[in-house]
């Protein structure tokens, strides 16, 4: 295979779009990447903030840990190599669940009743390190704003959001939502990159997507925070907070501050953007959100001093509510136009399902590409 017969364009650097890419390069498929973020992750990004006294901090304010509940022997064997190779390891903590009503923990699980995987030195280690294997090409800072289909060529021509041409490519892997989504146009006033006309075999199954909008909480403390018991937990009876994770206990972090991660519940986040919009919230929001999140933290009668950095971020759109193909498809696939849709919405919602998902697509085209 040579010139366009064998480039496939990847959208999208989060877990599912680089596992695919990191496959068809080594099947011998020249990739190329495209995320409009600076870096690689998706919602397995790493935040690097910089606190008023000039000290560096690092958060995993996407997914913070992920598990392999009812995995294939392909992803575990994914993992079992990404952690010979230093990129994961496991989460060897204590977790458990906080009654904001009744104030006390409610049960606190052993370490390692379920294998919790992180990445190292942060969640987003894995995309980075696939996003540089051999055979990948990646491009960031780069959105889609067009997919063209040319029948003359049996190609795809993409172009980007300020109209650069970004070549011709036999097949495309769509692991970014956005690219047939309407959230698409409600944020950018344009329409979605994939017109589902084009592609009207697979249409039917590109349903608007549901999603769950957060905000995460990014805090650092100068003290540990010793009248909790665990590194992780979820809130009962609370309209605010749904979870809170300690990104300093995890492996291969530092441990000169202790920094932690609170996630608002959906409901909350929903209340925000009906009243602010989808579009990009502004710092008075993110101050306002922040406030609150932490005052619900404190509210829980632990002892919460008071932190020395506090930021929030939102994410819109991240989280799918649900699947939108069958658990057995795993990736949407046009045979025809050589287009696969895979990410976490396709499988389940979490980190396992992107993977699998993003495995499912590398077949298609390994298949349907070795025959031309």
């Amino acid at each position: 295979m040579s010139n366009v017969a064998s480039k496939v364009a990847v959208i999208g650097s989060g877990i599912s779009g680089t596992v695919c890419a990191s496959i068809l390069a080594k099947n011998g498929i020249s990739v190329t990447i495209f995320e409009s973020a600076r870096g690689p992750g998706g919602r397995m990004s790493q935040r690097r903030e910089i606190a008023e006294d000039g000290r560096e901090l690092l958060f995993d304010h996407g997914a913070p840990y992920f598990s392999l509940n009812a995995s294939s022997s392909e992803v575990q064997s994914l993992v079992n190599d990404w952690e010979s190779r230093g990129l994961v390891a496991e989460w060897k903590a204590k977790f458990g669940s906080f009654d904001c009503g009744a104030k006390k923990f409610l049960k606190i699980e052993e370490k390692g009743v379920i294998k919790k995987y992180v990445g190292v030195p942060g969640m987003n280690s894995i995309c980075r390190a696939l996003c540089h294997e051999s055979g990948v090409e990646s491009r960031f800072g780069l959105g889609i704003g067009r997919l063209e289909w040319l029948d003359n060529d049996d190609s795809w021509s993409l172009m980007s959001l300020d109209g650069q041409e970004l070549g011709k490519f036999k097949g495309v892997v769509a692991s970014d939502k956005y690219v047939f989504s309407s959230r698409f146009t409600n944020v950018t006033g344009r329409p979605p990159p994939i017109d589902l006309n084009v592609v009207s075999d697979v249409a039917f199954k590109l349903k608007e997507i549901p999603v769950i909008s957060c905000f995460a909480l990014m805090l650092a403390f100068e003290q540990p925070l010793s009248s909790i018991p665990v590194k992780g937990f979820s809130f009962k009876n609370s309209e605010v907070l749904s979870w809170a994770y300690c990104d300093s206990s995890k492996p291969g972090r530092s441990t000169t501050t202790e920094c932690w991660v609170l996630y608002s519940t959906p409901e909350y986040a929903e209340r925000i953007i009906a009243q602010t919009g989808l579009q990009k919230p502004s710092s008075a929001v993110l101050t306002k959100v922040a406030e609150e999140l932490f005052q619900e933290f404190q509210g829980t009668g632990l002892d919460i001093s008071q932190p020395f950095f506090k930021k929030a971020h939102r994410w819109g759109s991240a989280f799918p509510a649900s699947s939108i193909i069958t658990r057995e498809e795993k990736c949407v696939w046009d045979s025809k136009k050589r287009l696969a849709i895979c990410g976490d919405f396709c499988v389940s919602p979490n980190v396992e399902g992107a993977i699998c998902s993003g495995i499912a697509a590398s077949s298609q085209f390994t298949e349907m590409l070795s025959s031309l």
